[in-house]
């Protein structure tokens, strides 16, 4: 029993992929990139979408937000799991809850796979290439606000990291699963919870989805909230926090995107 507690705390080795010298020495200079260095490159990204978005587009992207009383609750709840996090008990439970997610039960290699694959969907990579497609065959208006969107999320999240300061799991517990690499950074809130969160509100609003589709897109984010607990980068509460902040922001693309239409 402790020899089998032991091997499940021991990190999952998944086989690299055969990626050309090149690009994975563009890759691996990528993950060394310091931080704020990728703040500033996503504003300078921000802006350089900004100056190639048509001036009628923009226009109607700057119009007044009505004031909506559910946007008001989720930024309330969200101030509400970032002030939990000085709360000791609220430790306890996410530790409690991270590990059910991340030790328990038998984990077969190829659980690890799907969960490194469903993961991405919450990546900025998928962000874009999602956005390619809308501009290509269905709506170029809509692949601006995911592009903006998700820029300006990515932002958000990564000067409350900086600020937050919250450390990785990985780097407090020692007995844990770290199922592919070791995520950079800060921990709270989740980035690629958030964006799930944002990607599915946006496109529920926008595409209309009848009840049975809203509910569809919102589990298959919650199940990238899921994900980031069960590879060991993240707590619960960064999960949640990301969860609100990315559904509040997608609310607020889906009131821009009201006034474009």
């Amino acid at each position: 029993m402790e020899t089998e507690q032991k091997n499940m705390a021991e990190e999952v080795k998944i086989p690299e992929l055969q990626i050309h010298s090149v690009w994975k020495r563009l890759i691996n200079r990528v993950r060394h990139v310091g931080f704020i260095y990728w703040v500033i490159m996503i504003i300078a990204a921000l802006i350089i979408v900004l100056s190639l978005i048509p001036d009628t587009a923009l226009q109607t992207f700057w119009e007044k937000i009505e004031e909506q009383k559910l946007l008001v609750s989720l930024v309330l709840i969200f101030g509400a799991v970032t002030l939990s996090l000085v709360w000791e008990k609220g430790q306890q439970i996410d530790v409690w809850v991270f590990n059910l997610f991340n030790m328990r039960g038998r984990r077969p290699k190829w659980v690890d796979w799907m969960m490194l694959g469903i993961t991405q969907l919450g990546s900025g990579v998928f962000a874009l290439m999602l956005a390619a497609f809308f501009y290509f065959f269905i709506d170029n208006l809509l692949a601006y606000e995911v592009v903006l969107g998700s820029l300006t999320l990515w932002l958000i999240v990564e000067i409350m990291k900086l600020i937050i300061r919250r450390k990785r799991p990985f780097l407090h517990l020692k007995e844990i699963r770290i199922v592919g690499e070791r995520a950079r950074g800060h921990s709270f809130p989740s980035g690629h919870t958030s964006q799930a969160f944002f990607l599915a509100t946006l496109l529920l609003q926008h595409f209309n989805a009848v009840f049975a589709g809203g509910i569809i897109i919102y589990i298959i984010a919650l199940l990238v909230g899921i994900t980031r607990i069960y590879i060991g980068v993240h707590y619960p509460r960064d999960v949640i926090g990301g969860s609100v902040l990315g559904t509040a922001w997608g609310i607020v693309w889906a009131i821009i995107n009201s006034y474009i239409r």
